[in-house]
């Protein structure tokens, strides 16, 4: 935990207490005690310092000062089919400490539909896996995840409104002729990028064709199949270094 996540109900009067899980991670792990100061960041807010005043393993009351910005959000959006729940989790903190802001979680063919009953979607959790990826990165603004049960509603009804009219759209598949490179520089972005991601088996041809038939552009990160918690964070870091180049065309950039 590099950062110590509060919420705005924890707070009063400039003082946050604490219970639960960062009580005992305060007590326990960073082996906190009165006097020490930690840093620390209100959801969806400012970044500071907190001075803590008393900690034990079921309670840590901090007075807090922020008035540090958090870091800027990424221009990508993701659009992920939902993954068994296990990797759900993980891929959900990876997302939210690699600065991703908008998640769609979305049904496929070889999506299997009991997911979307999963105690992992419950918003609870869904809130406790993106807060651990932002403490992770020292960041405080809450990911916004949607989940579509249904496919081709997504595709026809929503995925216009979130292109507007400067957003690129890319969808991996590993049989695609070009690399995330072409399709990037081949049309400038000028507005968010984003990112649709299949399930483990991978889309099936309906699904590709819908997605082009909305401008969607088809690219691959190459030869091999990757599991999903490899292949969204390998794309995102690699999304993200070509838009850093795009941004400065001085830079040289290393495929």
């Amino acid at each position: 935990m590099n950062l110590i996540l509060i919420s705005a109900d924890e707070v009063k009067d400039g003082v946050a207490t604490l219970h639960d899980r960062q009580a005992r991670h305060l007590h326990k792990v960073l082996r906190a005690h009165p006097g020490d100061v930690l840093r620390i960041g209100l959801i969806n807010g400012l970044i500071g310092r907190g001075l803590v005043r008393e900690i034990s393993r079921e309670r840590a009351v901090l007075e807090i000062r922020a008035a540090d910005r958090p870091p800027s959000p990424s221009r990508l959006e993701l659009i992920l089919a939902l993954p068994r729940p296990i990797m759900l989790n993980r891929v959900l903190s990876q997302v939210a400490s690699m600065g991703i802001k908008k998640i769609h979680l979305i049904n496929a063919n070889r999506v299997e539909k009991s997911f979307f009953s999963a105690s992992a979607l419950q918003p609870y959790a869904l809130a406790e896996r993106l807060r651990l990826g932002l403490e992770q990165a020292v960041d405080t603004i809450m990911p916004q995840v949607t989940v579509h049960p249904r496919f081709r509603p997504f595709v026809e009804d929503l995925i216009p409104a979130l292109l507007g009219s400067s957003a690129t759209g890319l969808i991996a598949h590993p049989d695609a002729g070009a690399g995330l490179a072409e399709g990037l520089t081949q049309h400038t972005p000028i507005g968010p990028v984003l990112l649709a991601i299949g399930p483990e088996g991978g889309w099936v041809d309906f699904e590709l064709k819908m997605f082009e038939s909305q401008g969607f552009r088809q690219f691959t990160l190459g030869p091999r199949i990757l599991r999903v918690d490899t292949a969204v964070p390998a794309l995102i870091a690699q999304a993200e270094l070509l838009l850093a180049n795009i941004s400065a065309p001085g830079t040289p950039f290393r495929a």
